[in-house]
């Protein structure tokens, strides 16, 4: 079984749904966590967003990274730019990905506009940890 760790800024949006979708996809071949480089608190609106998908993430934790530093992960992914530059180190051969998805909680407009930003970056993150468990982990 891989350890996967998925690192974002705030551990608030991307990085939650990624945990979501990355442990869906992988199943028992993997137990995926999820933190922040600064710890904000799981967004509601990627909650519903996950929700609408079938998804529940309602109970995971907003998470700083140095929580974990015990758990001998094969794998970090971070999900944007910021966390990637200050992803800590971890020890062992840790493989290192990365892929900087848009920040749906910066997203400006009305209601309806913000929830569809929310939508499409979760699509992105679905299509992403998809790939990535078929690559990556079902090898």
């Amino acid at each position: 079984m891989k350890n996967i760790l998925v690192l974002c800024t705030g551990n608030s949006c991307r990085s939650q749904m990624a945990e979501g979708y990355l442990q869906y996809f992988a199943g028992n071949l993997a137990k995926v966590y999820s933190a922040g480089i600064e710890k904000h608190g799981v967004n509601p609106k990627a909650i519903q967003v996950m929700a609408e998908n079938g998804m529940d993430i309602s109970a995971q934790t907003s998470t700083l990274a140095d929580e974990y530093t015990h758990i001998p992960f094969d794998m970090v992914i971070t999900v944007c730019d910021n966390a990637s530059e200050a992803c800590p180190i971890f020890p062992g051969h840790v493989q290192r990905f990365h892929h900087d998805f848009p920040d749906p909680a910066k997203a400006t407009g009305n209601a309806g506009e913000v929830m569809q930003a929310f939508r499409q970056v979760r699509d992105m993150i679905k299509d992403f940890s998809k790939h990535f468990v078929a690559t990556h982990i079902n090898i």
